[in-house]
């Protein structure tokens, strides 16, 4: 119980870190293997397409965001690249704003702003916090082998 109470900082970004990266690896494996990136394009083509998005630009959005959301997801998951993963993440939500901007000025942030904020509390707090993870694990290995 000792090391819980110590550890509370670890807990809160190792619970953020796991729940943001299911978040993500679920939704780009739905898009990657059950919906498929072709029909995403397909789905988003014509409404881009009338506000002027050239067509190479939505495929790549779409290869990029599905992509990015599926890998990312599993490296927060275990807590490896943990830094990489949140960058290209939020990477993937600036390209998702810009998408939805586009098709609607005034969208829904529901699904978005929390993971947007996840990801910047992730982010924010100091690296001492982010001990409950893979990268954590190696750095130790490779500093006391």
């Amino acid at each position: 119980m000792h090391t819980l109470i110590y550890s509370h900082e670890a807990l809160a970004v190792f619970i953020a870190r796991v729940f943001l990266g299911l978040l993500f690896f679920f939704q780009g494996y739905d898009a990657v293997f059950k919906v498929r990136i072709k029909n995403i394009v397909e789905t988003v083509e014509r409404p881009f397409g009338e506000k002027g998005v050239p067509r190479f630009l939505t495929v790549a959005a779409a290869w990029f965001t599905s992509y990015s959301e599926l890998i990312g997801g599993a490296l927060l998951v275990v807590g490896l690249f943990e830094y990489f993963a949140l960058f290209l993440l939020g990477a993937n939500i600036l390209v998702a704003a810009i998408g939805f901007g586009i098709t609607n000025p005034v969208w829904d942030l529901q699904h978005v702003f929390p993971r947007l904020m996840l990801l910047l509390f992730l982010l924010l707090v100091p690296a001492s916090w982010h001990a409950w993870s893979l990268d954590h694990l190696v750095n130790y290995l490779k500093n006391n082998l």
